[in-house]
C-alpha cells in the first residue's frame, strides 16, 4: 500500500493545486451565504473525486487491472493515453497563454456563482471535480494505479481517501481562513484569487505538461515490464 500511496501521490497533488477549483471557491465563500456554500461546495467537490474513483475500482477490479502480480497491459496503455492527452493539452495552453498576465480572464460562467442555489453549489464543486478536463483524467489514472497493485479492498478503499483528502486541500485552504477569519478574510482571499487568476493558465499549462509527461513514464514501464 506504501508503494501505490507514493505513486498516487503527485496525481493528487495535481488535483490540489489546479487554480479555477480555488478561484471558484473563493468567489463562493464571498457570497451572502459563504460559509454554507463554502461547504457545500467542498462536499460536493470530495463526493466528485470519490465517485470517478470509485467508479474505476468498481468496474476494473484487482483481477482485471492486475495479471502475475503485474499491472495488467490495459493499464499500460490508458495510461499511456492519458499521459498523451494530458502533454498536448499542457503545451496546447502554453502556446495560447496571455503575454501579459494582467489580460488573463476567468471563465464566463463564475460570473453566475453569486447567483447558485445551495444545492446548484455542491453541484459545480461535484462537475468540477468529476468532469474537469485536468482532474478527471488524473482520478482515472490514481484509480487504475490503486487497482492495478491488486491491494485488498479495504486498503483499496483507504488509498483512494487518501487521494482525494490530499486532492482538497487546495479547496480546504481557502475555506479555513475564511472560517477562521470571516469578513476579515476577504481582501486576503481577494489576494489569492487575483494572483490565481493571473497565472491560472501557466499553472495549468506545465501542471498538464509535466503529469502527462508522468503518465507516459508510468505507461511506458508497464507496457515494457
Amino acid at each position: 500500500m506504501g508503494q501505490v500511496l507514493g505513486d498516487i501521490l503527485g496525481f493528487a497533488a495535481a488535483v490540489a493545486v489546479s487554480p479555477l477549483p480555488i478561484i471558484a471557491m473563493i468567489l463562493v465563500l464571498a457570497t451572502p451565504r459563504g460559509r454554507l456554500n463554502g461547504l457545500l461546495f467542498a462536499a460536493g467537490w470530495v463526493v466528485g473525486l470519490c465517485v470517478v474513483g470509485g467508479v474505476v475500482l468498481a468496474i476494473v477490479g484487482p483481477e482485471g487491472a492486475s495479471s502475475g502480480g503485474r499491472p495488467a497491459t490495459w493499464v499500460g496503455c490508458l495510461k499511456l493515453a492519458l499521459g498523451v492527452l494530458l502533454a498536448l493539452f499542457g503545451a496546447r495552453l502554453w502556446r495560447r497563454r496571455p503575454s501579459d498576465v494582467s489580460e488573463a480572464k476567468l471563465p464566463k460562467w463564475m460570473a453566475t456563482i453569486d447567483r447558485l442555489t445551495p444545492p446548484k453549489v455542491f453541484g459545480l464543486g461535484l462537475a468540477l471535480a468529476a468532469l474537469n478536463a485536468k482532474n478527471a483524467p488524473l482520478t482515472i489514472a490514481a484509480g487504475a494505479t490503486i487497482a492495478a497493485a491488486g491491494l485488498p479492498a479495504g486498503q483499496q478503499i483507504a488509498s483512494l481517501a487518501v487521494f482525494v483528502l490530499i486532492g482538497t486541500v487546495g479547496l480546504l485552504a481557502p475555506l479555513g481562513v475564511f472560517l477562521v477569519g470571516g469578513d476579515r478574510a476577504r481582501s486576503t482571499l481577494g489576494g489569492w484569487k487575483d494572483r490565481a487568476a493571473r497565472h491560472n493558465v501557466a499553472v495549468m499549462a506545465v501542471l498538464f505538461f509535466v503529469m502527462g509527461l508522468k503518465l507516459l513514464g508510468d505507461g511506458i514501464a508497464v507496457l515494457t515490464a
